[in-house]
């Protein structure tokens, strides 16, 4: 079987995000380097050895949210877009609800969570690191 993981990028606000995420999801992280773990972390200005290199947080039995930080000193810039959203069926009206409300705390609300024309209960918002989520419960359980 095939597996897909959200990848996520962060320009120093990693670790951040995802104790962020651990407080919504809960669980533990499979992993959490920095980049001054890395085998030339001397080659790595100093300002830059506490940023994150992999991340993994598993969201449930199938998926894991993974990130890393970008590393400016290597010419990496982020940038933000509206290009990606995190997808997220729930087993329950309920779940759906305290997950939409956690991720959105701080965050911007794109669509309340509500009853669609399509017949589930979706809404969608940018949280307060830029990622866009989609809450859903119905068709995908």
């Amino acid at each position: 079987m095939n597996t897909m993981h959200p990848y996520l990028n962060f320009d120093g606000q990693a670790e951040e995000a995802f104790n962020f995420y651990k407080s919504v999801f809960g669980g533990e992280f499979l992993m959490l380097q920095k980049m001054g773990d890395a085998p030339d972390a001397d080659k790595i200005p100093d300002n830059e050895k506490n940023r994150v290199m992999h991340v993994a947080l598993p969201i449930n039995e199938h998926t894991i949210l993974m990130a890393s930080d970008c590393l400016p000193s290597a010419g990496h810039i982020l940038k933000k877009g509206n290009n990606m959203y995190i997808n997220i069926n729930t087993d329950s009206r309920e779940e759906a609800d305290r997950l939409f409300n956690g991720l959105s705390a701080d965050g911007d609300i794109e669509m309340p969570m509500e009853d669609m024309f399509w017949g589930d209960y979706f809404g969608s918002l940018t949280d307060k690191f830029g990622i866009q989520w989609m809450v859903n419960f119905g068709s995908y359980k």
